[in-house]
């Protein structure tokens, strides 16, 4: 094994940490006896050679040496290898993507080319593995044929013929997902796949079979779904949790988790011959003694992945069912009464780790689908009384993103605070503590039953650093802790580390306009350091603004500090000077010269400062339109709002802000907001239009596709609830 690997320049090479002259090291460690030494070897080279998906000239120079040991039946561990394989040889690099490669990506991409037509060369040993003795290469090959095989009617038909002989249940499971592989690779099978994956949905002897057919059937041919799917997958999951253990011995009619051929299936086409791969022997092949081996505890991260894995399912009789869940609700997709529907029936479940899981999804499935959540919501605040804590825990933090959405959750939250004082404040090992997520949740609310909890946050020797938000949105309810907010930003030392201690305690301030703690925020004001001085004198001018007319003592020093034109603190200085003493032309000269900033943040804030002077401010009207021709999205948008509050006029600010629209959905809410205020948007106009067009859309604006905020539900509610008040006309002015 390794002939010539000694041969290759490894040093001439790199991977994601520098000279790859290690790699040698890390595929003889792949064939090691000890199952540390393998564990780490595949940790190295999932972090280095092919860190984060990334191609280099020692993962190519890895491919031929990496074939040699997931055919050598001595080397443990090979089904591992055979997803090192597919990983790096599965790279699609579609149309779309070689349009957009610059120079400096050039080798790269010739690099994953490389890795897909070397990988896919050889492919054909996959056929072999499919009836490995060890299963887990058995239940690695299909994934790796289907997505690197050449030929797909041919790797079809061997999932086929494998699938009624396979006794492993995982394995036939992957048998399955594989199939619904090959469809999405190659659409014009998509058809010939969603019959076969029918048959299966209805007459395989397995539940977890059945299921896993719907999954791929939703994801592949969603228009061959039951029209009853969800009474369909709650029959199976019940099916699946009163016989968690699988037999796998078959019926009288259908060998182990398959289907029996019927003489009106419709007959698959053979292998096609390849000069590449061997007949696969469809016998049946015994499971192997020792099923997938016992993995070490290491300290690399693929074992710390597999050790979290294998405490998440522990005791669990189908851990795979989860992922078929998962893979289901991906391919239901748009289907939000269908989802909605399978999730409530899940959150019911006797099975507390099905409640885990479906209180997770739920959360997945609210953030990127509008739709009508009350019974989900509240069955999800049902979980929080459960004394599973993954799972009061899971449900306690989807509902901290749901903010008001999660009403129907509201008693449930509160019984959990009440019960639970220990849970009010989380403490880090580094950091500042935070508050815990039942609070965060029934705070968002804007719920009374949370203040006790802040209350008692503002009295632990370290403030924890989101009370100032939480207070933010109890507003007026939380006017009893404006004496807390104001006795520990008094205590606080104006020293290094005053930012993070003084910040939050200002947030809480604002919010409430409190405008009696005025003296102690202008001794922050007048005492920052110059560490983090500037983010600290903004906080604190933010809340004199928010004070106005009551806060008249920090005029001097707020007339001392608009004196330094054309820096942030200028901008934020004059726009409390204005709240403070509406004096106009003190504060007009320093948002003009804010307005010629070289930084497009500092235009910004001049901009919104400018606006909210109004017509006092006309006079900067031409350079405001002047503005709206600017390459940065963000300044276009701000001087187009400003340019409305200053002038009156709608016509050039509503065509501005409409373009914005369409070119960045993440500036829609302030887009709306500034419609909301002009209201009413008059029926016909583009404007209107536009309103009504996201008003019909289920899928979130700013849904993201394996990523999200913590605060993107709330974002997109509030722009559902600012375009109705558009169309309304609630607002102050008129569009036309």
């Amino acid at each position: 094994m390794f002939s010539g690997i000694d041969e290759v320049d490894w040093a001439s090479m790199e991977h994601a940490y520098g000279p790859a002259d290690d790699v040698p090291e890390l595929l003889r460690g792949l064939a090691s006896a000890d199952p540390a030494e393998r564990e780490a070897a595949l940790d190295g080279m999932y972090g280095a050679v092919h860190h984060q998906g990334d191609v280099y000239a020692c993962t190519l120079a890895c491919i031929p040496f990496l074939f040699e040991l997931v055919v050598d039946p001595g080397v443990q561990d090979r089904g591992g290898v055979v997803e090192l394989l597919t990983s790096i040889g599965g790279f699609d690099l579609d149309e779309d993507d070689e349009a957009e490669i610059d120079e400096d990506e050039i080798e790269g991409a010739a690099n994953y080319a490389m890795a897909a037509a070397a990988v896919t060369a050889g492919a054909g040993v996959f056929f072999e593995l499919i009836a490995d003795e060890d299963p887990g290469v058995r239940l690695a090959a299909p994934l790796a044929l289907a997505t690197l095989h050449r030929h797909p009617v041919r790797v079809l038909a061997l999932l086929r013929e494998r699938l009624p002989v396979e006794p492993d249940e995982e394995v036939r499971l992957a048998l399955v997902e594989a199939a619904g592989r090959v469809a999405l690779r190659h659409r014009p099978l998509a058809e010939r796949v969603g019959k076969w994956l029918g048959l299966l949905a209805s007459r395989a002897d397995s539940p977890g079979l059945r299921l896993a057919a719907l999954a791929q059937l939703a994801r592949c041919s969603p228009d061959g779904l039951p029209g009853d799917v969800v009474p369909v997958v709650s029959g199976l999951l019940r099916q699946m949790r009163s016989a968690p253990e699988e037999s796998g011995d078959g019926g009288e009619h259908a060998p182990p988790g398959g289907i029996a051929a019927r003489e009106d299936d419709e007959p698959e086409p053979g292998p096609e011959p390849t000069p590449d791969a061997e007949p696969v022997d469809p016998e049946p092949v015994a499971p192997a003694e020792t099923g997938r081996g016992e993995h070490v505890a290491t300290p690399t991260l693929v074992g710390q992945l597999r050790s979290l894995s294998a405490q998440e399912n522990a005791g669990r009789g189908a851990p795979w069912a989860a992922d078929l869940l998962r893979t289901l609700h991906v391919g239901l997709d748009d289907r939000v009464g269908d989802r909605t529907a399978l999730l409530a029936d899940q959150l019911r479940s006797p099975d507390r780790r099905q409640r885990i899981d479906a209180v997770r999804m739920s959360g997945g499935l609210i953030r990127a689908w509008r739709g009508p959540y009350e019974e989900l919501v509240a069955l999800v605040g049902d979980q929080l009384s459960d004394p599973e804590p993954r799972l009061a825990e899971a449900a306690s933090h989807v509902l901290e993103e749901l903010f008001g959405l999660a009403a129907p959750a509201a008693d449930a939250l509160a019984a959990r605070l009440a019960a639970d004082p220990g849970s009010w404040v989380k403490t880090w090992a580094s950091g500042p503590p935070g508050l815990g997520s039942p609070v965060k949740a029934l705070a968002r609310l804007g719920d009374a039953r949370a203040v006790p909890a802040l209350a008692a946050a503002l009295e632990l020797p370290q403030v924890a650093h989101d009370v100032g938000s939480a207070v933010g949105h109890l507003g007026a309810t939380a006017r009893p802790l404006a004496g807390a907010l104001r006795r520990r930003l008094a205590e606080v030392e104006l020293d290094e580390g005053a930012y993070d201690r003084a910040s939050p305690l200002l947030a809480g301030l604002t919010a409430l306009r409190a405008d009696e703690a005025a003296p102690e925020v202008l001794r922050v004001l007048r005492g920052a350091p110059e560490y983090r001085g500037e983010w600290l004198r903004t906080a604190a001018l933010r809340a004199l603004g928010s004070f106005g007319p009551a806060a008249r003592e920090a005029v001097p020093e707020l007339r001392a500090l608009v004196r330094r034109p054309g820096t942030a603190s200028a901008t934020e200085a004059a726009e409390a000077l204005w709240a403070v003493s509406g004096d106009a032309d003190a504060v007009l000269p320093v948002l003009i010269e804010g307005l010629q900033s070289d930084q497009v943040h500092d235009r910004r804030a001049a901009a919104v400062a400018l606006g909210a002077l109004g017509p006092r401010a006309a006079v900067v009207a031409p350079r405001l339109r002047g503005l709206l021709a600017h390459e940065e999205l963000w300044l276009r948008v701000d001087a187009a709002i400003a340019l409305w509050e200053v002038s009156g006029r709608t016509r050039e600010t509503v065509a501005a802000l409409l373009t914005a629209w369409e070119q960045n959905r993440h500036v829609r809410v302030r887009v709306a907001e500034c419609l909301a205020r002009m209201g009413p948007v008059p029926e016909g106009s583009a404007a209107a239009h536009v309103l009504r067009s996201e008003l019909v859309s289920v899928r979130r604006h700013n849904a993201m596709d394996g990523g999200y905020g913590s605060h993107d539900i709330h974002e997109d509610e509030k722009l559902l609830a600012l375009c109705r008040q558009a169309l309304r006309g609630t607002g102050k002015g008129s569009t036309s």
